[in-house]
């Protein structure tokens, strides 16, 4: 199994000196995995990133969320084009990188919404997905569709409602996405949801209830990795957290980043990737008894 690193703990901006910031961190930490928040595939230096790669050789993901102009479940239809635009951009971006999962909200503006989604707009979010997924398909690449709580979508707040989000989709390289910090305010344990993904779930973020150090809030972790172990899990585990400290003052206005729980990105990262090796291996000791 292999733990990352959201690159948000490294660095706020993505140019040539902020990947490789978060790269080399990532790297000197111990995770296997840098995950990149391709928040601008277009604006994204990927010769440069390619040039960094073959200096600190890391395997990438990648994750992001579409903006108002790029929400594919508009009823605008040039928002649905832009937005699956951006998807196939990003695509292209990860083939380069020989990266093999794209994941996140793809599938919405990532926003507090007032009202539920119209019958309209889920069906031009799954059919661009669909349509993503099979370009996607081509360079071996994976569709993680991201659970978020309800003041980040309207449309996918639990793994049952992802689950029938994948099945509309219909295309064997799109999975669900589970986050401990989302679950944890919208699920009702840590256990049922991973279980009745079983093999569908095909990547993890790991955070605690208040973005801080993990164990030091309320996500029941012991459950959680339990629920991994009972499926048996193997794709990515990434340790996602923000703090102004690190992410520029636009994307924590974005994120709702209003308090800082660290500032210390090095001493965070070697914490969490303990936690997270330090809580499977407990699981795998239940064997033993």
């Amino acid at each position: 199994m292999m733990i990352g690193c959201h690159g948000l703990v490294w660095a706020g901006d993505f140019d040539p000196p902020g990947f490789e910031r978060a790269v080399t961190r990532s790297r000197a930490t111990g995770f296997d995995i840098l995950e990149l928040p391709l928040l601008d595939p277009y604006g994204f230096d990927v010769d440069a990133a390619i040039e960094t790669l073959g200096r600190h050789p890391i395997t990438i993901t990648a994750s992001l969320g579409q903006s108002r102009e790029t929400d594919v479940t508009s009823e605008d239809l040039e928002r649905v084009r832009a937005g699956e635009a951006k998807l196939n951009r990003a695509v292209d971006v990860l083939a380069a990188l020989g990266s093999r999962h794209l994941v996140g909200v793809l599938f919405g503006e990532l926003r507090k919404y007032s009202e539920p989604p119209t019958a309209r707009a889920r069906a031009n979010g799954v059919a661009v997905i669909r349509s993503v997924a099979d370009r996607a398909a081509e360079h071996g690449i994976t569709l993680g569709i991201e659970v978020v709580n309800r003041y980040e979508s309207n449309m996918i707040n639990t793994a049952t409602q992802a689950l029938r989000y994948i099945d509309e989709v219909d295309r064997p390289n799109v999975v669900v996405h589970l986050d401990t910090y989302h679950m944890n305010i919208e699920e009702s344990d840590m256990y049922r949801p991973v279980a009745l993904c079983g093999d569908r779930l095909g990547y993890v973020h790991v955070g605690e209830s208040h973005r801080g150090y993990l164990g030091s809030g309320t996500v029941d972790f012991p459950g959680f990795f339990r629920a991994l172990d009972s499926i048996s899990y193997d794709g990515p585990i990434v340790f996602e957290t923000f703090s102004t400290a690190v992410v520029n003052e636009n994307l924590s206005r974005m994120l709702a980043v209003w308090r800082n729980l660290w500032d210390d990105s090095d001493d965070l990262a070697q914490h969490a990737l303990g936690f997270i090796r330090n809580g499977l291996r407990a699981v795998e000791t239940i064997a033993l008894h």
